[in-house]
């Protein structure tokens, strides 16, 4: 299958090839920062529900992670803050009641993130509460799942290292799959997006004992 072009060869096996790859644009982050924006900036302001004082949560590179992010530059919580977002870890720095540090790795330009796995160490080190992560994709076979393959290592490893995984998505990522998964739906623990899904999805959540919100 791998001569066929259908598998792609990884150290831990093989990954399938998507044919529906995302246009060339979607992987810049100054495209996909502005693309739901209204509908990400009140996912994140939902997600903040999910916050105690002295937590330590972290954050992906997603914008929709970077908008929820804007509502912790000016928290008064203290939390420690680990992400893999550029962005994200400049914006929050000034917050006098944050400490941030930032997950180490291969800056990617056009994603605006850390990528890689150089921060894994690091990530083994430390006990972090909540991961708040985006995705390209969500679907009820496959998951959480993304286009760069060096995204999704460093996902999944962000995914092993936490307590508990919120995942924030807007309704166009719902019930749809990209290149590779980074959690299986039993490694969610929250759901939260803009509109309501299908019953057979609803079903789905509470069967895998997903919390399922919808932001208002």
């Amino acid at each position: 299958m791998e001569m066929q072009g259908l598998l792609i060869r990884t150290h831990g096996g093989a990954i399938k090839k998507d044919s529906q790859e995302p246009d060339l644009g979607e992987n810049n982050y100054e495209i996909r920062e502005k693309k739901f924006r209204a509908e990400k900036q009140r996912i994140g302001k939902a997600a903040l529900k999910f916050l105690q004082e002295g937590q330590c949560i972290l954050l992906d590179a997603s914008s929709t992670c970077f908008e929820f992010a804007r509502y912790l530059k000016d928290i008064n919580m203290k939390l420690t803050v680990v992400t893999s977002g550029i962005s994200t870890a400049v914006m929050l720095k000034e917050n006098p009641h944050l400490t941030v540090i930032i997950v180490g790795g291969i800056v990617r330009n056009s994603s605006n993130s850390v990528e890689g796995l150089l921060g894994e160490e690091l990530l083994r080190k430390i006990n972090i509460d909540i991961l708040f992560t985006s995705a390209y994709a969500f679907n009820m076979n496959d998951g959480l799942t993304d286009f760069s393959y060096y995204e999704v290592e460093l996902k999944r490893k962000m995914v092993a290292a936490s307590h508990k995984v919120i995942a924030l998505l807007d309704h166009s990522k719902i019930d749809k799959s990209s290149f590779a998964t980074f959690a299986q739906p039993e490694e969610i623990d929250i759901l939260i997006t803009d509109k309501e899904v299908t019953e057979e999805m609803n079903r789905f959540f509470n069967q895998h004992g997903i919390l399922f919100e919808v932001a208002k």
